[in-house]
């Protein structure tokens, strides 16, 4: 599989391919997506539109070279502009990838940052030496005024030309709020949505800022994806309480899968509002919600193929990588796309046939398998609780 050069969101002959509940894989078209929907369904995407969140300029105190990627924030609101979290870069551009780019200088609280016409002071350093919370010094209207006119979209090495704003924003953008574009999102356009609502399949919405997808940096890339905030409107909520025992809840995206099992009760019933999504969805997650999610092409290893693992095991993912590559699917966030089916083994089911393609284990086994998930859940829970705040959980 190879990333796509091109930043082009519905080019002629781009692919789908899907994962059923029963871990079958087969090969179709994108445009192919509405006939796999059925009556009853619904379809839910993310309407966040894209940040100019690349930000260059220098280090004040050394004079050096930085490129300044915000990547995280605790809130939704226009007005609360001034508090970001970011990964600081050494000098160089989206020419050089990410893994070879030079460290930026030693970042202290209190450092000032010049970015063009706007200026920043490091609050403090996170979980990394290159990931901070950064405050702007400028009004709320300047500081949307020096992103506008400065700022620009983040982007990867294997695009070898300048992204522009509009390339990143999805058919149904609304709200500037991502930091990268939910590029699952580019599978759809308003004659799909036609066709989907032709089909008696419903379609909804919600807005969650989706954070950056890659630092570069192992270790940092450990940390994603970072705490990320959403809104989920009353009427997005209403629609998946009342199509429950009619039909599969589809997500479109990853950052959908995150707002919406963050916001299930323990019932599968959805919180309306603003919330702020913790943690990695993966395979110790049992979904509450979501049925299906339609996403891009992505590397074993990264957070986004971590989470389709609460979806299917990693036979079928296996199998689905396998065919991917044997049929050139294209990567990255202007590549092919996956259908992926919640699988229909049940949980212990899943951890037995798990467990069978490695070995034959006792039930006591099996159960103490089952229970460390549980104790992880508990973990998870008690993280939670404890409000860790700051940004992204690495306070």
């Amino acid at each position: 599989m190879s990333p796509v050069g091109v930043p082009t969101q519905r080019t002629a002959g781009s692919r789908l391919l899907v994962v059923d509940s029963d871990g079958a894989v087969t090969d179709h078209t994108r445009a192919e997506f509405p006939g796999l929907v059925r009556s009853g369904d619904l379809v839910i995407a993310n309407d966040a539109a894209t940040l100019p969140a690349s930000l260059s300029g220098f280090h004040v105190p050394t004079g050096a070279a930085v490129e300044v990627r915000l990547a995280g924030r605790d809130s939704l609101s226009p007005e609360r502009v001034s508090s970001f979290a970011a990964v600081v870069f050494g000098a160089g551009d989206f020419r050089t990838p990410t893994e070879h780019r030079p460290h930026p200088p030693v970042l202290q609280p209190g450092d000032a940052l010049q970015l063009g016409p706007l200026r920043a002071d490091v609050v403090r350093v996170l979980a990394h030496p290159r990931l901070i919370e950064m405050r702007f010094q400028q009004s709320v209207e300047a500081i949307w005024e020096g992103l506008a006119r400065y700022g620009r979209p983040i982007q990867y090495a294997h695009l070898s030309q300048p992204l522009e704003i509009g390339d990143t924003w999805t058919r149904i953008a609304s709200q500037p709020v991502a930091f990268e574009p939910p590029s699952a999102t580019f599978i759809l356009d308003w004659a799909m949505i036609q066709l989907l609502r032709s089909r008696r399949a419903r379609f909804a919405t919600l807005t969650h800022a989706a954070g950056i997808s890659s630092t570069g940096d192992s270790d940092l890339d450990r940390l994603l994806p970072f705490e990320e905030p959403y809104h989920i409107p009353s009427s997005t909520a209403a629609l998946i309480d009342t199509n429950r025992g009619r039909g599969r809840v589809i997500a479109v995206g990853t950052t959908v899968v995150r707002a919406l099992e963050h916001a299930a009760r323990p019932d599968g019933t959805i919180r309306s509002g603003n919330g702020i999504a913790t943690g990695r969805i993966g395979p110790l997650t049992q979904l509450r919600v979501v049925d299906a999610i339609v996403s891009g092409v992505h590397e074993r290893g990264t957070s986004h193929y971590e989470l389709l693992r609460a979806f299917q095991d990693d036979a079928a993912l296996a199998r689905m990588e396998s065919e991917a590559e044997a049929r050139s699917y294209r990567r990255h966030e202007f590549g092919d796309s996956v259908f992926v089916e919640r699988s229909s083994f049940t949980l212990i089911e899943a951890v037995e046939h798990d467990e069978r393609h490695r070995q034959i284990l006792p039930p006591p086994l099996v159960a103490g398998r089952l229970q460390g998930r549980s104790r992880l859940a508990g973990h998870r829970r008690a993280a939670a609780a404890t409000g860790r705040g700051g940004f992204g959980g690495v306070s």
